[in-house]
């Protein structure tokens, strides 16, 4: 038709932007060129069906470091959208690799201060009441490399990687125990795994008659092996390391065992020479994942986003400051905030081409701060060897470099 102006596909992102954030979005990056072999996708059939979906050749997120059988694989934060994290992307902590269970054979024995010894199959788990529940996990050790051994190139991955998010489904841990009758003199459980390392975790058991649970099955499908096939405990709020994988064992006492796992690790220690022990809710945290390194920014308009969480229940407010923590903005929360999960934050910022320190806090329902490092440091000290959820800064540089700050 004579005189029809001809729509761009950077002229439609352009204007949806604008129509949803009240902005338009300027110095658009060119379009990628496509490869090759996808030059012409429609001049010829494509594949088949298959068993089982892969992810296009243009993505590769991945986990890292691989090979590890005792220490951890982070997940891709940056690499990421929205809340839920990919089950082949979880983070891995192991203590001594990933254990090769049948569940044919694999039992959960509980015992202890309980009426009725009994075991469970996994067949006997799966045909008790289920519940799925949004939650996130996370390492207590988590940060920790950023604290101690800060360098510019680290990612949001590097910074913060060992929290994944997902939905969890398996039977409420309180069903079992009741199965049992645990006896009144019983105040604690131990949660014992079935690998090598036989990590061990005491457990007030009030948290057991709250919201644990005996996970089964992760984001619709059973979990996969490093991260507890077929049965493991899930504590939500609490640090990693108590959501015991592998599960075999539960044993209802009258105090904490006092375990490797909980005496040589899994400590804080405080300035005044004592430890804080079985500190186990983790704290109010948040990271932006983007921009971060290593993206090099144009100048205009980018969204600032990221993730906030906290095990005391849900986030309430991310304010996102753009100069160090000088000022702050409230960020939008992506809906909708569930509580002990992660939470999605974003907020719209025009670049000028100055330096800037780009920093998140989170706030949670309680009305605890994500504190800043030095007043973090004020009350844990600097010897602390776990719950690093001091703020976290980026720093653009003029030339839209963006580097970990701090």
């Amino acid at each position: 038709m004579s005189g029809e102006r001809k729509v761009s596909r950077r002229t439609v992102i352009a204007g949806a932007a604008a129509a949803a954030g009240g902005m338009l979005l300027k110095n658009a990056p060119p379009l990628p060129a496509l490869p090759a072999q996808a030059q012409n996708p429609w001049t010829a059939p494509g594949v088949g069906t298959s068993a089982q979906s892969a992810r296009a050749a243009f993505e590769n997120p991945a986990r890292t470091p691989t090979g590890v059988l005792t220490g951890s694989s982070l997940s891709p934060l940056q690499e990421l959208t929205g809340t839920v994290t990919p089950n082949d992307l979880v983070f891995e902590r192991h203590h001594s690799g990933v254990p090769a269970i049948d569940p044919a054979t694999h039992e959960l024995l509980v015992h202890g201060l309980v009426d009725r010894p009994m075991k469970f199959t996994v067949d006997d788990l799966r045909r008790l009441p289920s519940v799925s529940r949004m939650y996130f996990i996370e390492c207590s050790g988590n940060g920790r490399a950023a604290y101690r051994s800060p360098n510019a190139q680290m990612t949001p991955q590097m910074v913060d990687g060992l929290t994944s998010n997902g939905e969890w489904t398996g039977v409420p841990l309180a069903t079992v125990l009741r199965e049992a009758g645990v006896r009144g003199s019983a105040s604690w459980f131990v949660a014992e795994g079935a690998d090598s390392a036989k990590l061990a975790r005491s457990i007030p058991i009030a948290k057991a008659w709250d919201d644990a649970l005996l996970v089964y099955a992760f984001n619709g499908e059973p979990l996969r092996p490093a991260n507890g096939y077929p049965v493991r405990l899930f504590l939500p709020g609490y640090e990693g390391n108590t959501c015991v994988k592998w599960l075999r064992r539960v044993e209802l006492t009258d105090r904490p065992h006092m375990f490797k796992d909980e005496t040589s690790k899994y400590t804080d220690p405080l300035p005044d020479g004592t430890a804080r022990q079985f500190s186990f809710v983790m704290d109010a945290k948040s990271l932006i994942t983007a921009p971060a390194h290593p993206a090099r920014l144009e100048r205009g308009w980018h969204e600032i986003s990221g993730l906030a969480w906290s095990g005391r229940g849900k986030i309430a407010r991310v304010d996102v400051s753009t100069d160090g923590g000088s000022t702050w903005t409230a960020a939008a929360l992506q809906e909708p905030v569930q509580s002990m999960a992660h939470t999605r934050f974003r907020l719209m910022w025009n670049w000028s081409g100055g330096e800037a320190l780009l920093a998140s806090r989170a706030v949670d329902e309680t009305g605890y701060v994500q504190p800043t490092r030095a007043v973090f440091e004020a009350g844990r000290g600097k010897g602390t060897d776990y719950h690093f959820n001091h703020v976290r800064t980026w720093k653009v540089a003029q030339d839209g470099a963006v580097t970990f700050h701090s």
